[in-house]
């Protein structure tokens, strides 16, 4: 069989809430007839069904539950269970600790005089809660998880098939686990939140100086920016990032694509 390269949609990359033209976090992974949501973001599944509907979505992963990397799971939820998608099983999510009591706890019906009946998330969702070097096989993917440094439990991913690899971030502080999992990778999708200097202020977040600092000790073989905040342009991000990176660096702008993998066009 031909191999065949991993495709990479931006649903959205804005940081902390959606502006008008970008959702916040959330990404299409594909390869053949396989196809993940990494990360819901506030605004991500109207842009998502432009591409795949929520009955034939094969499993959505999320990096950490801050709303602007998982509020569409909300939304997705009504959907999945009193709408028009049908499923024969509940749809594979793949999140932090804690997801599923987030989800009932929005989701859950009380008042002061009635008891709370917990949501059945689980109707909707089949959850799968991740931890460091958890391993899964989705379709054609194979995904990896390693716990990163957020100041929360958050986690990064690493995508591959067919000889290709994407490693995706999530929010976090440069640390030696992303390194290690970006390790050879064929793209780096990494956040850029803060606009500050390299170790400056709390590090939950990387500098785009970090994320080219990230992307050359992992030897990725490009470097995407996404999640960069109001007060940094993607023209800056990027030429920001070239001071501690020479390879090709591209920006995650809403509603772009990549081919990722030693296939690619």
């Amino acid at each position: 069989m031909t191999a065949e390269p991993l495709r990479l949609t931006v649903l959205g990359s804005a940081s902390p809430y959606p502006s008008a033209e970008n959702p916040c976090s959330g990404y299409l992974v594909s390869h053949r007839g396989t196809r993940i949501w990494v990360d819901a973001g506030s605004g991500t599944l109207g842009p998502l069904q432009q591409h795949v509907g929520l009955a034939e979505l094969d499993a959505v992963w999320i990096s950490h539950l801050h709303a602007d990397h998982c509020a569409d799971l909300l939304t997705a939820y009504y959907g999945l269970l009193f709408a028009d998608v049908r499923r024969s099983t509940p749809l594979p999510l793949f999140a932090p600790v804690g997801a599923a009591g987030r989800l009932a706890g929005f989701l859950t019906n009380a008042s002061s005089t009635q008891p709370a009946h917990r949501s059945p998330v689980e109707s909707a969702f089949q959850i799968t809660e991740l931890y460091d070097g958890h391993q899964a096989g989705v379709g054609s993917l194979r995904l990896t998880s390693r716990a990163v440094e957020h100041g929360m439990p958050a986690f990064a991913l690493r995508v591959e098939a067919d000889g290709g690899s994407l490693v995706y971030s999530g929010d976090t502080a440069p640390c030696p686990a992303l390194a290690q999992l970006a390790r050879g990778c064929d793209a780096l999708l990494c956040e850029a939140d803060s606009a500050g200097a390299p170790g400056d202020g709390e590090k939950v977040h990387h500098t785009p100086e970090d994320a080219g600092a990230t992307a050359l000790a992992g030897g990725a073989g490009r470097l995407i920016l996404t999640h960069l905040g109001p007060f940094l342009s993607p023209a800056e991000a990027v030429a920001r990032a070239a001071d501690r990176y020479d390879g090709v660096i591209d920006y995650a702008a809403p509603g772009s694509a990549f081919t990722v993998g030693a296939a690619a066009a």
